[in-house]
């Protein structure tokens, strides 16, 4: 009989280009919302793509009640907001008084939006014109911090992981073994990063930019789009939430991780598939047991035939639902991740699958039922998260629906 403690989700939070807090991030996956619309900032249409998935009006002051917004950047705003959402149902103080973690991934942190300011005021003034106070929080770590400090998280450990767009996952296997373990009862795991024009100019140089949409596994995909966003989920320990009466999201079955450690940005089958196994083995689930798959699925030629052919890999001719998310909210970075987990959490506790939108003619290469176009009903009991991020760091979650 295992004596491994259980790790369930009791709060969700979520910034997105198609819904702020998750009821309307989980309405606007259902409906198949397209976030992707001409980017407005000026610093961003230098690369020749007009499209990303920018988040519109977004006032941080809804949400941040301890520091001031102004002396924050924009991941931060979108960490905090989502973090302040999945904190919503439980009492600040039962969170203050027991041991706890967070643990936000991203790609560039506040350094996203505050780098190109500082390249700014260099170019126009030097050296000398540059604001000591943008350089000062530039460091990514003041994520995780930034988040605890908001909640009166004193005693907390709090951890911000580096791996982009895997960081989200790596962030929830975190929280998962630091409750398995017994170091805390809860953890606030996620990601946040925003768009910048280091995000632009990067993927525009590596040709992995769409022109208009993201059309996952479709035979005319032409790249990704990019994002920004947030997603935090309340992880707690089943005892510690029963006791205190909580709602119970979804269990977290467990997680793997993987590095290909063979590219600096070209996924490999053989490392993608080993993360899969490996959290199928620490969820203690078989591969016909997984009823939907939310793919990295970045909409890029090599990203989708390798992931694909990784999930025929494990699961067999006959894979299980397969969808991409960032059909609708572009790549997020480091927050896709978490957006991802976010979003199958709520396919559980909604019963439904998301659709893979601006889907035509699934390429042959692929071969997935990837949902398109339309979310269809469903009964989920337990869904998996794969993330993939330069380098071969690879992270993938399986989420279960609690009492199933």
């Amino acid at each position: 009989m295992s004596t491994r403690r259980r790790v369930v989700v009791t709060g969700l939070g979520a910034v997105s280009a198609i819904g702020v807090g998750a009821r309307a991030y989980g309405a606007g996956l259902r409906a198949g919302r397209d976030a992707a619309r001409p980017v407005s900032s000026p610093a961003l249409k230098d690369f020749g793509h007009a499209n990303a998935c920018e988040i519109g009006d977004f006032d941080p002051s809804r949400w941040i009640e301890t520091l001031d917004p102004a002396a924050l950047g924009r991941a931060a705003w979108f960490g905090l907001a989502a973090a302040r959402m999945a904190v919503a149902e439980l009492p600040l103080d039962a969170l203050r008084g027991r041991p706890s973690v967070v643990a936000m991934g991203t790609a560039y942190g506040e350094a996203s939006t505050d780098l190109d300011r500082l390249v700014e005021q260099e170019i126009a003034h030097g050296p000398a014109g540059m604001d000591a106070d943008l350089a000062r929080r530039m460091n990514a770590g003041r994520l995780a911090t930034t988040v605890a400090h908001e909640l009166g998280l004193h005693d907390t450990e709090a951890v911000t992981v580096p791996t982009a767009c895997s960081a989200g996952n790596y962030a929830i296997g975190f929280g998962v073994d630091a409750i398995r373990s017994g170091d805390a009862d809860l953890a606030l795991c996620g990601g946040a990063d925003a768009l910048c024009r280091k995000t632009m100019a990067g993927f525009t140089r590596l040709g992995a930019m769409a022109p208009d949409r993201c059309r996952p596994f479709d035979r005319d995909r032409k790249g990704m789009l990019a994002g920004e966003g947030s997603g935090v989920l309340l992880l707690e320990e089943l005892a510690h939430a029963r006791a205190r009466g909580a709602r119970v999201h979804a269990e977290v079955l467990g997680y793997g991780l993987s590095c290909d450690a063979e590219h600096p940005v070209a996924p490999a089958e053989d490392g993608v598939a080993r993360g899969m196994r490996l959290a199928l083995r620490d969820a203690g689930v078989e591969p016909g047991e997984v009823d939907l798959v939310s793919a990295h699925g970045t909409g890029t030629q090599a990203n989708d035939v390798t992931e694909a052919r990784a999930i025929h890999a494990v699961f067999g001719e006959r894979p299980p639902r397969t969808v991409g998310l960032k059909s609708m909210l572009g790549h997020t970075l480091g927050a896709s991740a978490a957006l991802g987990a976010v979003g199958c959490v709520l396919a559980i506790t909604g019963g439904f699958v998301p659709p893979t939108i601006n889907h035509v003619e699934t390429d042959p290469e692929c071969d997935l039922d990837c949902v398109p176009n339309t979310a269809v009903e469903a009964d989920l009991r337990v869904v998996q998260s794969n993330a993939l991020a330069f380098g071969g760091n690879n992270a993938v979650v399986l989420f279960g629906r609690y009492g199933s």
